[in-house]
């Protein structure tokens, strides 16, 4: 249930994910997950859909700064109008090896810890998809290999389907499945 898709840059890897989360329209035909027109639906509608379906681990992280790794996790429970869940929180965390973290802001934590932060916000709905770009590209191969292996153990443990966008190839000793750009 995972697929590596590889390829230099600007050759659409980037735009491909966005159109598939739903960021971004087709010009022309659809997009479908679990059954839903993506380009059918308001873009509130897409939001929640979103929100409750699709984690993404964007190239960039996204922390709100002023608040802890915790507080980042129960907000984006709060924005799909989940319950703030904190077993599955302090299970997440500790899973990705970060749960000493939980009271560290963002802007406390290493590159590695916030890669794994990164990963627990994109899991932390227990999405059907997760989608993630360029998961890898600032890591030296150790941690590289063990984001990857993470991905791959995280998802499988809920069932959801991966999709990795990238140019890392040694990503392909992690994945069969890949794709070339």
């Amino acid at each position: 249930q995972d697929l590596l898709v590889l390829g230099p840059s600007g050759k659409g890897k980037t735009t491909l994910m966005h159109l598939i989360a739903g960021l971004l329209k087709p010009s022309s035909g659809s997009i479908s997950i679990a059954g839903q027109v993506l380009n059918a639906m308001s873009e509130s509608r897409i939001d929640r859909f979103r929100g409750k379906n699709i984690g993404i681990v964007f190239q960039k992280h996204y922390f709100l700064q002023s608040i802890t790794l915790y507080e980042n996790l129960i907000l984006k429970q709060q924005l799909i109008h989940q319950s703030k869940n904190d077993k599955t929180i302090v299970l997440l965390l500790d899973r990705l090896g970060i749960a000493d973290k939980a009271a560290a802001k963002a802007n406390m934590l290493s590159q590695g810890e916030q890669q794994r932060a990164a990963i627990a916000m994109a899991l932390v709905n227990q999405p059907q998809l997760v989608l993630a770009d360029e998961p890898t590209s600032s890591l030296d191969d150790d941690n590289a290999m063990e984001v990857a292996m993470l991905l791959k153990e995280q998802a499988s443990l809920l069932n959801a389907s991966l999709l990795i966008i990238t140019h890392d190839h040694r990503l392909r000793e992690v994945f069969k499945h890949h794709v070339q750009l």
